[in-house]
């Protein structure tokens, strides 16, 4: 069996190299030829998976090592009788922790309380959801916009509208849909930005053109209230340079890539493979995940919650240092910045998850100390 796989995946050998040979290439280089003799192919999403990219190989299982599915057509893989496998939920918590941070610089800017902010999500799918459960944990104001759940489900869902005009905080975790019942491509255009309310924070970790780029630049630049943080843009590795100067946080596509979810990815696509191909997994994440390099934390049973909170997530990730690296890649010249953001991607720092952490405190902690630890996904010992 002959596997191509974008070189970004982690350990490919250590799960895949039972099966055949592996030839590595970065994602965006992986065209017709290259998969042309290939059985499997393994992507992130940077890799457009299609019928001009497969038609005449002799590919039968696609895996995308990411939540989003976009950049497969998925319609041709049916016509064509591939199957395929995405890894949902895989690095669900990288985004939270970095949605958690992201708040916490913000916060820290304008001397503001996060309880008392009001909490939108829009998209309550595996990051959306986790991201509303810690919110709510935390005691905080949260509104959620899902139209497809809202119309399968019922519940407790508001509308669009709603979430901008009620809200000051606004998290954009909705999976990027050109056409069908609900688009959200240039989901928030000019119009929906005009609606903002006076200090609002604009947050997408999702998809870039989920967001209409252009009318945010327009926006940004004309109301100093507002504040932005992308991880996401409309033409990436392409960005809009005055746009990134314009957001508080800007980061190369980043959100996400905590190592866990990485590994995380590539375990379930390695899952997906064994079951397609009718064997047994003779191997598992559990037994190949690294210690995490900060493993315990301890406080006093008097510490102050907000501090408590603010304390461990940045310990674990502060979107800064992202941010600064992303800044010091920008450039005017297109090419060099699409290689620029296609190495920070590569080269990426190794960064945990909060949820691998524990806490200990010296003496009786409250209730709410405890709650804190449960919103937040940490372990007391």
């Amino acid at each position: 069996m002959r596997i191509v796989a974008d070189e970004n995946i982690p350990l490919l050998d250590e799960f895949f190299a039972d099966f055949g040979s592996i030839t590595r290439l970065p994602g965006r280089s992986i065209d017709a030829a290259a998969v042309a003799d290939s059985d499997v192919l393994l992507v992130r999403s940077v890799t457009k998976v299609n019928q001009q990219l497969l038609q005449g190989s002799r590919v039968k299982f696609v895996g995308t090592c990411t939540i989003g599915t976009d950049h497969l057509d998925l319609d041709y893989f049916q016509q064509a009788n591939i199957a395929w496998s995405s890894a949902p939920g895989c690095n669900a918590r990288g985004v939270v922790d970095y949605v958690l941070s992201s708040l916490l610089v913000l916060a820290e800017d304008q001397g503001l309380d996060l309880s008392r902010r009001t909490y939108g999500i829009v998209g309550a799918g595996q990051v959306g959801s986790r991201l509303q459960a810690v919110l709510q944990g935390l005691g905080w104001a949260v509104l959620v916009c899902d139209p497809p759940r809202q119309l399968l489900e019922g519940g407790d869902y508001v509308s669009l509208q709603q979430i901008i005009s009620q809200c000051d905080v606004i998290s954009l975790h909705t999976p990027l849909a050109k056409t069908g019942e609900h688009p959200t491509q240039h989901l928030f255009d000019a119009e929906k930005l005009s609606q903002l309310q006076p200090g609002t924070w604009l947050i997408n970790a999702s998809r870039g053109p989920v967001i209409d780029n252009d009318a945010l630049r327009q926006t940004l630049a004309q109301r100093s209230d507002l504040r932005a943080v992308l991880d996401v843009w409309e033409a990436e590795p392409t960005v809009d340079v005055e746009l990134a100067a314009l957001c508080r946080i800007a980061t190369p596509h980043i959100a996400g890539y905590s190592l866990d979810g990485k590994l995380r990815g590539t375990a379930q696509i390695y899952s997906a493979l064994c079951e397609f191909l009718g064997q047994p997994e003779q191997h598992h994440l559990n037994d190949l995940m690294p210690a995490p390099w900060l493993e315990q934390m301890g406080f006093s049973a008097a510490v102050q919650r907000e501090w408590l909170i603010s304390t461990i997530c940045r310990a674990v990730y502060d979107p800064r240092r992202d941010d600064a690296d992303f800044r010091r890649s920008l450039c005017s010249d297109d090419a060099q910045q699409r290689s620029a953001f296609d190495a920070l991607r590569k080269h990426y720092p190794m960064r945990r998850e909060i949820t691998g952490l524990e806490v200990r405190f010296a003496g009786q902690p409250s209730v709410d100390l405890v709650q804190v630890l449960q919103a937040l996904g940490v372990a007391r010992g």
